[in-house]
């Protein structure tokens, strides 16, 4: 892969591999959004499994997790030659840029953290790992390093990146300028997709079941899901997420992926039954699946072409951040390696 300097925009972005596939707010959220964003930007993505190991994990599900998760990127449109691809254990850099951004964290700072409030609810925060407390700045490592002007955020993440921005101006200030202090980049407004069982909450891996739509999941898979949607007793096909919030994340995972409008379908299902809208709505989405579960089959048949990928990814990436923590170790004072 060509390191040459670009003249477009940098946006960097990561994904989690922690399930077997990702899941259908995870593709319409993210993923075809980072495709689009190809056009413009220069862009870097990455597999976030340190991330992943600030809880318990299986090893070799890590690893086959791993590659399924660059596999579907893959898959899905992220084109190797126009982005950087890569792993982030693969880059010693984030965690060596970690621990300075760490050194520069407040406590109560990092304590403020509301996913880590939420993370630990379950078990406590004594059972929590140090890693999940800290998260945030190794997450503000793996953005700073390299140096990127947008970085594309959910509401979800805005804290995150704030605590990011935070701590860019904060080395600026007591060292010297070396970060770029990064923009957010509001994704372009797509529909947030529900849970098809508990159709109040966001679809989630946490939640799982039923109600979760993994991409990789088999056409009968899919079909049999859709068919045991939660709708209501009420018969009209109408968008109200108030008092209709299954039937309304029908229509609005439609309209994500036919491309129509939620008012033109509201007419177009005029006088039909919920049974007419769970089919059409399987239907659009094995459809729009089929192609991406494919290519990860067939990218999983060619580890070898998975392994170029990643190595030639984490040589690109592994440049730029190389020599943000050169110049990161020089202004905090520590001394050169010796060769």
């Amino acid at each position: 892969m060509s390191s040459t300097p670009t003249s477009r925009p940098r946006v960097l972005s990561g994904i989690q591999p922690t399930a077997d596939s990702f899941h259908l707010g995870n593709y319409l959220g993210a993923l075809r959004q980072w495709v689009a964003l190809q056009e413009d930007f220069e862009t870097f993505y990455f597999i976030a499994d340190l991330h992943s190991i600030t809880v318990e994990q299986d090893p070799k599900v890590l690893r086959e997790r791993t590659l399924v998760s660059v596999a579907q990127l893959v898959a899905a449109g992220v084109d190797p030659s126009r982005s950087t691809v890569f792993v982030q254990s693969q880059v010693p850099a984030h965690t060596q840029a970690g621990w300075v951004l760490q050194c520069l964290t407040g406590f109560g700072e990092a304590r403020r953290m509301t996913q880590f409030k939420d993370k630990s609810a379950k078990g406590g925060e004594g059972a929590s790992s140090v890693g999940l407390f800290t998260y945030p700045i190794l997450q503000a490592a793996d953005i700073l390093l390299y140096r990127p002007q947008y970085v594309p955020v959910g509401e979800d993440q805005r804290q995150h990146l704030e605590l990011t921005r935070d701590l860019a101006q904060r080395f600026n200030h007591r060292y010297k300028k070396t970060f770029r202090v990064p923009e957010p980049y509001i994704l372009e407004s797509t529909a947030k997709i529900y849970d098809l069982q508990i159709p109040e909450k966001q679809m989630s891996k946490s939640i799982g079941g039923q109600g979760c739509v993994w991409v990789l999941d088999e056409p009968d898979v899919l079909r049999k899901k859709f068919r045991s949607a939660v709708t209501d007793s009420d018969t009209a096909i109408r968008f109200d997420r108030e008092t209709k919030p299954g039937v309304s994340n029908l229509l609005s995972i439609h309209s994500a992926l036919s491309g129509e409008k939620v008012e033109a379908l509201e007419g177009a299902f005029e006088g039909r039954g919920y049974g007419d809208l769970k089919s059409e709505v399987a239907d659009v989405v094995v459809e729009a699946l089929t192609h991406l579960r494919e290519g990860v089959r067939e990218l999983l048949g060619d580890r070898t072409e998975l392994e170029r990928i990643l190595r030639e990814g984490s040589e690109r990436a592994g440049s730029v951040a190389e020599a943000t923590v050169r110049d990161v170790y020089d202004r905090v004072g520590f001394l050169p390696a010796t060769r």
